[in-house]
């Protein structure tokens, strides 16, 4: 029986992550995702992830705006299940954001690393 109250798609994308604990960024990295839904991720990467944990996904959209955009799903949510590097997360905020045809070395920028503290608060504190 599916436990799940969202659909989930298959679609295998690139897509980054940080993972926030305690107002530190604790782990980096990327992999591909194996399905999503409005309201979580599966995706395997090289390392387990802690549960529990505040993590800020960055997931390359298949879709361009106006056929010429490149686009990025940014989610924000929590680990739910890690184990031999393949993750399960909630996406409990989501936006999308137009990409840059060159994509800066480091990808995330201060601004997001910001964002991804506020967010982890406000969801702390309710």
């Amino acid at each position: 029986m599916e436990r799940r109250s969202k659909r989930r798609f298959v679609m295998e994308r690139e897509i980054r992550y940080r993972v926030l604990d305690q107002d530190k960024i604790i782990a980096a990295g990327f992999g591909k995702t194996s399905n999503l839904s409005s309201s979580g991720v599966a995706f395997s990467t090289d390392r387990d992830l802690p549960s529990g944990a505040f993590i800020e996904l960055s997931i390359a959209w298949p879709a361009l705006l106006e056929n010429r955009c490149p686009l990025q799903l940014i989610g924000f949510g929590r680990v739910l299940r890690s184990a031999q590097g393949r993750i399960a997360t909630t996406i409990e905020q989501y936006e999308f954001r137009t990409l840059a045809r060159a994509v800066p070395e480091s990808g995330w920028s201060a601004r997001s690393d910001q964002k991804l503290r506020r967010w982890a608060e406000a969801v702390a504190r309710d």
